[in-house]
């Protein structure tokens, strides 16, 4: 499998962006055009958390002020397996919730 990038998150775990997921993301979600604030929000997200219904996922959540839009929150869905991460997919949302 191919992927974009790896990165390493604040609790030490990788995590990876295959290509698949990114033209899921790129169709599905066109105003994510910078693959690179997905790295800086699995890298350096202003909040993670993890949802009740699946332990193995994580949302990852980062400001980014230069958006012309209310949705100024990037969040990121990761899967865990393994020990190690992999982008699900990311879109912008206007609060963390």
């Amino acid at each position: 499998m191919v992927y974009l990038f790896e990165a390493v998150d604040k609790t030490g775990r990788k995590i990876h962006l295959s290509k698949e997921r990114w033209t899921h993301i790129r169709k599905k979600h066109p105003e994510v055009v910078d693959i690179d604030e997905i790295e800086e929000t699995l890298k350096n997200p202003d909040k993670v958390t993890f949802p009740k219904l699946d332990e193995n996922a994580g949302l990852y959540y980062k400001y980014f002020k230069h958006r012309h839009s209310p949705y100024k929150y990037l969040l990121v869905l990761v899967k865990y397996l393994n020990g190690e991460g992999f982008v699900i997919t990311s879109y912008y949302e206007d609060k963390i919730k």
